[in-house]
């Protein structure tokens, strides 16, 4: 360095000139004013560095010594050199400072070495100043003569966004570093490939949450093809300049989606990254609507549809009556036998209560099957709420002749009621909320669309603790738990949740469970409310408006293990039934036919059985899937995940001719309440 100096002294002066400094802080502004147009940032270069730098630059002869001192050895210089001397931007990821001017004599010199000494070192960070003033623009000094003297010196007028107290700025610089780190590492680390991969299982919806993550995935996506495309010796500067204009956004390393991005990335397969992603992001029951797939997957899996000439088996429809033989029915009723396609009106009932059927006469399944069902002449079976999950459909191939793909001979299979059937439970669990405890009570509103006030659900345990907003989403002792908490829906309908998952947990006594109008914004403000128990749902609807703070109670019950809950009072409640695939709860509904699954047909027994029972006017109301992985034969194994996104995209149309009903697992403990007659008249209940 000093040897280049001096070196540019000899050349460019020769002999002592008179110099003006105005011409030289004069430049030095002009080329601030371009710079301030841009992001400013400081190189590390000390101050001790800088300023004698700049002292020992000038050529020979042209900084002659006014009294004790060096005539450009002044204060005012001395302490903007050593605060702003190291300023520069970033244009075209190359730096650009302060000194970068051209004037000529030995101010250039002067400004060509610190130019060099400025830009040979790296940036360490953003520039910020404590005025907006740095410097002083000129004085006034009384000379020995008695005439007064005006000295020039570097003064800059600086941009407000650069001006910080100490403390703010120390806080400012500390987050500016740590996003050009964090940017560098999540550039070097995560890899273009896997961030696409993200981008395209959030567009298929096969990621929960993913939307939420879409605009940071794309972003990350767009600068990462740009910094890739940067040479590496350019790379830090344009991680200066690109973190600077991101802010937080540089940190995706550090976020949730960052590191399901690092994850894949570094190898993790990308069911357990996902995996680990939704066990930070999805609540408890959560459970994946969509497999995990890729493009590259989906075009292999086509490719073996294709050679085994399986295509048309994957299109699917309800099964009815005339696709089945009579070698597979157990049962089958007088009008199914004589036109199996032909269904009479359903006798209507009034809805029946359980409790009277109480204390009925218990029998295993098998039994029923061997001893009891032969003699029957007409079967009806209660259709509780508890069953709801229990409703099934058959499936077969829309074309009858096109290839099994099945594990067993036939190429029929079911689909159980997997969804939901209630919405408000289904919104409550699209929400993140918890549906399966011991207890659930939910709220509803904004069902018109227009309301936009906030309510909530409130619940007074026994001990007088409350569950509510302020303390959601912290298990209390009796494992109650408010977990779903929607503040000022907009037009969407909103949801509250309050669930106890531990029933040994549950405090006995009384529980009061009320809604209260938190705040009132526009339109009505009514609401409904649900209150499960032991797969038994109360429902209730309150259509008169709240008034701000206005608390209605919904219900006062008391839990005891040994008894349950005990309604002491609550609103109206339509408890007594609902209509779900045309059928409504809480009655009897005849039996068409009894069956055993497909794959237990012919004698075959294939993997678990479920026993079906067919019900006359149930109509599955909604698409279903037409297959599920486990059904299919170990040579569409290999591609389980492209299938799962098939069977979820092949949906099997809604038809009023249909086989569906009631169908009960061998694995799972069930039972149901079942109605006979013929030689004999008896109720029974069928345990399975």
């Amino acid at each position: 360095m000093a040897t280049e100096t001096k070196k540019q002294k000899e050349s460019a002066v020769a002999v002592p000139e008179k110099l003006d400094f105005k011409v030289f802080k004069t430049a030095v502004q002009q080329q601030f004013d371009v710079m301030k147009e841009h992001a400013l940032f400081v190189t590390d270069v000390t101050k001790h560095e800088i300023w004698d730098t700049y002292l020992e630059s000038f050529p020979e002869g042209t900084n002659e010594v006014f009294r004790e001192r060096r005539e450009y050895d002044c204060q005012c210089c001395k302490q903007f050199i050593r605060a702003c001397g190291n300023m520069v931007t970033i244009i075209d990821n190359k730096l650009v400072s302060i000194w970068d001017i051209n004037i000529g004599g030995a101010y250039q010199v002067v400004a060509d070495a610190m130019a060099t000494l400025v830009k040979e070192k790296d940036v360490n960070n953003a520039f910020f100043y404590f005025t907006q003033k740095a410097g002083t623009d000129s004085n006034l000094q009384l000379m020995e003569s008695g005439k007064t003297m005006r000295w020039n010196h570097f003064c800059l007028e600086l941009p407000r966004t650069v001006v910080k107290n100490n403390d703010e700025a120390n806080r400012v610089l500390s987050d500016i570093r740590t996003q050009q780190e964090m940017f560098i590492r999540s550039m070097e680390e995560i890899n273009l490939n896997s961030a696409e991969t993200v981008l395209e299982l959030i567009g298929q919806k096969s990621l929960y949450r993913g939307e939420e993550h879409k605009a940071t995935v794309n972003m990350f996506i767009k600068n990462k093809k740009l910094y890739d495309n940067v040479p590496e010796n350019e790379k830090v500067n344009y991680s200066w300049v690109t973190s600077f204009k991101l802010g937080a956004a540089s940190r995706i390393k550090n976020t949730v989606i960052g590191t399901l991005l690092i994850d894949i990335s570094s190898g993790t397969s990308l069911d357990n990254a996902v995996r680990l992603f939704e066990s930070k992001v999805a609540p408890e029951n959560y459970k994946r609507p969509t497999a995990l797939v890729t493009k590259g997957m989906i075009e292999q899996a086509e490719k073996k549809v294709a050679e085994l000439g399986i295509e048309t088996a994957l299109h699917r429809r309800y099964a009815v009556v005339d696709d089945i033989t009579i070698n597979n029915v157990l049962f089958a009723n007088r009008e199914a036998k004589k036109a199996m396609n032909v269904f009479d009106e359903m006798k209507k009932e009034t809805s029946v209560g359980t409790k009277k059927y109480s204390k009925v006469e218990e029998v295993g399944i098998d039994d029923f099957i061997k001893d009891i069902m032969p003699k029957a002449e007409t079967i009806e079976i209660m259709f509780e709420n508890k069953h709801i999950n229990n409703l099934f459909s058959l499936i077969a191939p829309t074309n009858p002749d096109s290839q099994n793909i099945f594990k067993w001979s036939n190429n029929f299979c079911w689909s159980y009621n997997g969804e939901v059937a209630d919405s408000m439970k289904e919104r409550v669990k699209k929400a993140g909320g918890n549906v399966t405890g011991v207890l659930r009570y939910s709220i509803q509103w904004n069902d018109d669309g227009d309301t936009k006030d906030d309510l909530d659900a409130h619940c007074i345990e026994p001990d007088d603790n409350v569950i509510w907003f302020r303390n959601k989403t912290i298990k209390h002792p009796s494992s109650g738990m408010l977990d779903v908490d929607i503040v000022i829906p907009g037009s969407d309908v909103a949801v509250e949740n309050i669930t106890w998952t531990n029933k040994s947990k549950m405090q006995e006594g009384k529980y009061k469970l009320l809604v209260h109008c938190y705040s009132k914004h526009a339109g009505k403000s009514g609401f409904s409310a649900e209150i499960e128990y032991d797969g038994q749902i109360y429902s209730y609807v309150y259509n008169k408006p709240l008034r701000p703070d206005q608390k209605v109670i919904v219900a006062e019950i008391e839990f005891s293990r040994e008894n349950g809950i005990k309604f002491l009072k609550s609103l109206s409640s339509t408890v007594a039934t609902k209509t779900v695939w045309s059928l409504p709860t809480q009655q009897f509904h005849k039996v068409t036919m009894v069956m055993n699954s497909p794959n237990h047909w012919d004698g075959l027994k294939t993997g678990n059985k479920h026993m079906f029972f067919v019900l006359e006017n149930c109509k599955n109301d909604q698409e279903t899937r037409g297959f599920f992985n486990e059904f299919l034969n170990e040579e569409l194994t290999e591609y389980r995940k492209v299938f799962e996104v098939l069977g979820s995209k092949l949906k099997v149309k809604v038809t009023d001719n249909q086989l569906s009903g009631l169908g009960f697992s061998s694995t799972k403990r069930d039972s149901v309440l079942c109605r006979l007659s013929g030689s004999f008249s008896r109720t029974i209940k069928i345990n399975f």
